[in-house]
This record gives C-alpha cells, structure tokens and sequence, in this order.
C-alpha cells in the first residue's frame, strides 16, 4: 500500500557511504528519500566475522544519522528494529511499494551479484533503475577498457604510468618526481635483527551509543560467528576516518615504504596505514588519501619512496583491480587456472596451527580483521595456494575475515594475485616462495618448531615442503614462464628420491 510518493528513491549499500556520492547529486529532500538496508544476506551469504558485520553496520547507522541531520530522509531497515527484509532486494521492493519513486537511484555496487539482484528486483516493477558512475575513483569502467583495449602487453605498470600521467600525481613536466616511476626496490628491506623498533601506534576509537547499539545486536544475532567484538575501535564516522588518515601521515608514513613488505610476531600495523576499509566504504577518498601523502612529500615530512609506494597502491593497484573486476565478471569468479580442488584448511578459521607465522596472522586477523599486503599475499595466501585450496573458497574466507573486502577489490586480488586462480591476467607468475621468505622477511622462524631450511622430517617447514611439491606439481604448466625458469631450474636439481619423499609429506599436508 502507497503511503507517500516519491520522485526519486536512492539506494546507498554498506559500501557507498560517501556524503559526497554522485547518487546524491540533484537531492531534494521535499520528494526524495535514501534507502539502506542492514540485510541478513550481506551478513550471512559468506560466514563473516562478528567484527567484519559491526563494522558496516557502525558506519551504516553512522551515515544515516549524518544525512538525517543534514535534512534528506532515509529510510532505514534496522536489524533489531521491526522485521527489516531479508535482501537488498526485498528492501528495495518493499520500498517501491510503499512509495511509487518516479526511478530508482544508485552508483555502481562492489559487487556483482548486488548489482544484477537490484537490478532484476526494480526490473520486477517496472521502475526504471538508474546506475550512476562512480566519481570516488579516479578511472572510469570506460577507461579501463579504452587502456585495455588492443593491447599486447597487459600489466599494472603501465596502467599506473598511464594514471600518473593523466591524474599529475608526483609528476614535473611530464616526467615522473625523481626520475623514476617505482621505488619498489627501495621498499623490500625487513627489520633485521633488532626488529622494528618504536613505531607510533595507529588512532583508536571509543565505541559512542550507535555503534554499542550495533555491538550488542551483532553480539546477540551472530554469537556465533568467528572472531571477536573486544576492543572494537574503528574509524566508523567520516570524521574519524580522516583522522585515521591524518595519524598515518603525521606518524608512519615517512617509515612506510621501506619496511612495507615486513613483518614481525605481534604487530598489525607496524608502519601501516590501515585506513583500507574506511577508503572502501567511502568514508573517505583515493584523492584525500594521495594527495595528504604528497603534500607530506612536497613539505618534507615524508621521502618520494614511501609516498610513491602509497600512492601506486591507490592510484595503481585500486584502480586496477576494479577495472579488472568489473570488465570480466562473472565469468572471472570461476576461474581455476591451477585446477586447485582442496577446501579451505580448517585451522583458517581458528588461527590453531604450530607454525608460528600463520598462528600470529590469522589470531590477529580474528581478532582484529586486519593484516598487511605481505601477510596476505606471501603468508596466509601463499599457504592456501600450495596446498591447493579452490580460489574461490580462499575468496569467500577472505571476504568473511577482513574488514576491507569488497567483492570487487577481494576478487582479484585473492583469487587473481594471491591464488593465481585467473592463470596470469592479474599477476605474470605465482607468488610461490619456501619458508626462506618468511625467515628472511620476519622473526616468526626463532621461535618456531619447524626449521624452514628442511623440507623433509619432523622438523620440515610446511611452508618449504610445500613449496616444491607445488613446483613439482606445475611443473609443465609453469617451464615457458621466463619469471619462473630459475624456480623450474632449482626443481630439476632435487635428487628424485628426495622430491619422492618431499612429495609424499606435502601429500599429507594436502590432505591426500
């Protein structure tokens, strides 16, 4: 039953919150009104983490508070209010019932599968469905297939160059800053023995009245789910997402880029800027954060190769793995170049396991739905790729666990970069390492009880033994690969009754 019309109804997903969203652009708050939904599916459609749910939700509730006060409507479905719908879908119906829009209104969704749900369910009613683009992105879906279209060579350095040129970002007279495009080889150093030394602590913050309303619904409706709501104390406001950004400038930054790839037993954040699930709801944006990191460049509070470092990592991989996303779904989510078939290890969800360095990443995953690139990349994914876990169940615990996966940042970099599940298209080769890497990268080989120079016995490092029985197993797949011909190479000088003995540990590790 219509109880009052509409001209236009504006969707706003748990992703899009951006007081500055192009699906907002032309507001009236005398005939229009927002729609936000806390659905169970989002919730329940990967098992997620109590703290991944609190998050959205916190910023969600925060967000309509913010447009409420600034006078737009917004019609909020509250899990713990009424009987809220099940879907996005079934939210939006039940909202073009009840108030006949002229059209419906929204930018572009992270995901896929929101994006065709929205779509099917306006269709389903005939009200026309209007999806905006996106300006929070410096790139357009366009772009990206402009860049792409034709080309023989199809790799991230030249996407960034390109967005380099056209945005001017660290850029003089068509030349890069400092001559040179990457610093990536001045920002691989570990700690060394002394470890990190006194690293400024990220921003923490208190938990007011909506977001404790949200702990406690989260605390009672998923009980049960992994991970925990103690000590919650994330930047779920605008206001404190900028300040977030502004405690990494001010205190870390400058240390960033030369130890970003390290890490050590205990620490999250390190020199981290652990604002990538403020940036991916759009709290706030790719040109605050780039920018605030230049002019820290340009005032001499920070070196060119920490605010290059940062800025690849917006301007370049952001940018890039959605154009990725967004130009080969759905066909991309099930791809399995490695034809992987083992379910995700178990221990993945506990963090219960004696190798020191994955007990470490996944006990402060859970406890905190953060950890570093490298951590994921060269520690818990590096693991779920020799054991030969499906990209896409490697995927869906990734969106489950981290506070800054979206489907369309989540995709190709668990399944594309960290799985090589996309056989190339992301990365040119797997990210395949022995536990050497994590020894030389970290501490979490001192105290641990396996020896990461043995890849056989007791002592073997799981990381090690894996490592060639993967080689071993892709060998023909991979002998044309120029950037693994020394890998294949150092295969071919195991002594074949060793790699017999290697292959049938890792097969137990496998779960053969």
């Amino acid at each position: 039953m219509t109880t009052t019309t509409l001209r236009n109804l504006v969707v706003v997903c748990g992703d899009q919150l951006d007081h500055d969203s192009a699906a907002l652009d032309g507001f009236d708050p005398g005939r229009d009104a927002i729609l936000m939904t806390e659905a169970a599916e989002e919730a329940t459609y990967v098992w997620q983490s109590k703290r991944r749910i609190a998050f959205f939700f916190a910023a969600m509730r925060h967000f309509r508070d913010a447009q409420r006060k600034a006078g737009r409507t917004v019609l909020y479905n509250a899990m713990d209010e009424g009987t809220p719908p099940d879907t996005l879908a079934g939210a939006l119906k039940a909202a073009i019932a009840r108030h006949d829009p002229e059209q419906v209104i929204m930018v572009q969704p992270g995901d896929w599968r929101v994006q065709q749900a929205l779509e099917t369910a306006a269709g389903e009613t005939g009200i026309p469905l209007t999806i905006r683009e996106d300006p929070h992105f410096y790139a357009t879906i366009a772009d990206f297939e402009a860049f792409a279209d034709g080309r023989k060579r199809f790799i991230l350095e030249d996407f960034y160059r390109m967005m380099r040129k056209r945005t001017g970002l660290l850029m003089r007279d068509d030349k890069p800053v400092g001559d040179a495009w990457n610093y990536d080889k001045e920002n691989r150093r570990a700690f060394g023995r002394n470890g990190p030394g006194l690293i400024a602590p990220r921003a923490r913050y208190q938990p007011g009245p909506v977001t404790l309303d949200v702990l406690r619904l989260v605390e009672k409706r998923f009980g049960d789910a992994p991970g925990t709501l103690e000590d919650f104390s994330e930047p779920v406001t605008r206001e404190d997402a900028l300040h977030a950004l502004e405690d990494f400038v001010t205190n870390r930054l400058r240390d960033f880029g030369t130890h970003q790839d390290a890490m050590w037993d205990g620490s999250s954040t390190l020199n981290h800027s652990r604002i990538s699930a403020a940036l991916n709801v759009r709290l706030i944006g790719p040109r605050e954060a780039c920018d605030a990191a230049i002019a820290a460049y340009e005032a001499g509070a920070a070196p060119l190769n920490a605010v290059e470092g940062f800025v690849r990592q917006i301007l370049g991989w952001r940018e890039w793995v959605r154009g990725l996303y967004w130009t080969r779904m759905p066909d991309y989510a099930g791809l399995n170049a490695l034809e992987a078939d083992r379910d995700l290890p178990a221990f993945f969800w506990t963090g219960e396991t004696d190798m020191a360095c994955l007990r470490d990443m996944l006990t402060r995953l859970l406890r905190t739905g953060y950890a570093h690139h490298i951590e994921r990349l060269m520690g818990m994914g590096l693991y779920l790729m020799m054991v030969g876990t499906r990209p896409y169940a490697a995927h869906d615990w990734h969106m489950g666990l981290y506070l800054d996966a979206i489907d369309w940042v989540s995709l190709p970099n668990m399944l594309g970069m960290s799985q090589h599940g996309d056989g190339g298209i992301v990365g040119t080769k797997p990210y395949c390492a022995s536990g050497a890497y994590i020894d030389r990268m970290s501490n979490y080989c001192d105290g641990c009880r396996f020896d990461p120079k043995q890849s056989t016995g007791e002592r073997a490092c799981p990381f090690t033994t894996l490592y060639w029985d993967f080689l071993a197993r892709h060998e023909d797949r991979f002998a044309g690969n120029r950037r693994m011909a020394l890998q294949v190479r150092n295969l071919h000088r195991k002594d074949a009754a060793e790699l017999r003995i290697i292959r049938a540990q890792a097969g137990k590790l496998r779960g053969n």
